[in-house]
């Protein structure tokens, strides 16, 4: 069965109060046309799981700029005033981890694991309320998984089953998030036929991908 859709089809997948993961970094490998689609489907109360909250009128930044987002679990904010905002005015949960844990905790939960652990955080705020373990002498914090709902991945080169090659930058976070989701989402900036992407060039195999849409940057 195909695993090409329309942008409104696949966003017929995500309800309210639904998490979603969005690779990228500051817009750069976000699911543009998906986003939109989801401003446009006037979904809401969403937790948003991502790098960053990108840029002011740009990528996912459009869905806290709109008031679509309960929470948002993310690395760093500072490039989208808007989340100051909201958050000040307890409009907006924010839960900000360090980046390498972030993404280990991705990577475990698509991994199946229990979590992870770090030293990164022991005896700063970051370790309130976690439990702290010891290990040869050292204590580290259990970082649980964190997984989503739905992931909204974009790739450069996208094939028919839904193998990626991404290019440059807009890699970020994109892999490790297909692999951490209930329902994967890749928005292809080209949709290519099967065997135009190298088996050695494919990062995110077919497999992680239920739903094709076809897209383009923004």
């Amino acid at each position: 069965m195909s695993k090409l859709i329309s942008v409104e089809d696949a966003v017929a997948n995500i309800s309210d109060g639904m998490s979603i993961m969005a690779g990228g970094f500051m817009g750069c490998g976000n699911a543009h046309n998906l986003v939109q689609a989801i401003i446009d489907a006037g979904l809401k109360d969403l937790t948003m799981i991502s790098n960053d909250a990108s840029m002011p009128g740009y990528g996912i930044a459009k869905l806290v700029e709109q008031r679509r987002v309960r929470k948002l679990i993310t690395s760093h904010v500072g490039l989208n005033p808007q989340v100051a905002v909201q958050m000040n005015a307890g409009e907006l949960e924010v839960e900000l981890v360090p980046q390498g844990t972030l993404v280990e905790r991705i990577r475990s939960g698509g991994a199946g694991l229990g979590g992870v652990l770090t030293p990164t955080g022991i005896g700063t705020l970051v370790a309130d309320g976690k439990p702290v373990i010891t290990v040869d002498g050292r204590e580290y914090l259990l970082e649980k998984p964190l997984r989503a709902d739905v992931a909204l991945i974009s790739g450069y080169r996208v094939d028919k089953n839904g193998n990626i090659w991404y290019r440059g930058d807009a890699r970020n976070f994109n892999p490790v998030m297909a692999t951490a989701a209930d329902v994967v989402i890749v928005e292809a900036d080209h949709l290519v036929e099967l065997g135009d992407i190298p088996a050695e060039d494919v990062v995110t195999p077919g497999v992680f991908v239920d739903y094709i849409v076809t897209g383009g940057s923004l």
